[in-house]
């Protein structure tokens, strides 16, 4: 994992600022699209009657009413637009995370805190933009979002499995769906 130095962390009402300027609108059928990387993927792997935790849901969660529409609960959390930590004392089927893993100032933290959350044999899928050994780092486009202070390769999700003993599958270049043992 490549992380910047959390001098250059944004103080968080310059984040909660920027995140302000994002259109996620969950009528859109792009971002439906975009979202459907994980949710489809997800889905497939999911026992009827599910419920999950949308982690890092943003100002307007789209991927839980997607999630919702093809019957599977989900509850929200989000430091900024969902803060509820009674979301984060009770365990889930399935935990997503879609563009927030790379905001983590305290990943090992927040992996530990998912892990929690998750039931044995419960599904964690990461949505994020994965740093490829070919391209020049601070050419980047995605690391120059004053947001993102993670990034992360294919190795660290190798790694993150064997931390946790989750087995893993890569069904996209911007997805990981980690699955807890039994």
């Amino acid at each position: 994992m490549i992380s910047i130095d959390p001098y250059h962390y944004p103080e968080p009402a310059a984040e909660k600022a920027h995140y302000e300027t994002h259109e996620n609108d969950r009528e859109d059928p792009r971002y439906r699209a975009f979202l459907g990387r994980l949710a489809t993927p997800l889905v497939e792997r999911l026992p009827p009657g599910a419920r999950g935790l949308d982690y890092g849901s943003g100002p307007g969660p789209a991927l839980s009413v997607m999630l919702e529409e093809q019957g599977f609960p989900v509850s929200l959390y989000d430091p900024f637009y969902a803060p509820d930590a009674a979301c984060l004392e009770r365990a889930y089927d399935f935990i997503t995370c879609t563009e927030t893993a790379e905001h983590f100032h305290a990943p090992q933290m927040e992996f530990d805190r998912l892990n929690t959350l998750l039931k044995p044999g419960g599904w964690l899928g990461i949505m994020t933009e994965v740093f490829e050994e070919e391209g020049s780092f601070p050419d980047w486009w995605y690391r120059k979002d004053p947001t993102h202070v993670c990034f992360y390769r294919g190795e660290t999700f190798r790694w993150l499995a064997g931390r946790f003993g989750w087995e893993w599958e890569r069904p996209g270049r911007t997805v990981v769906l980690f699955r807890k043992r039994v």
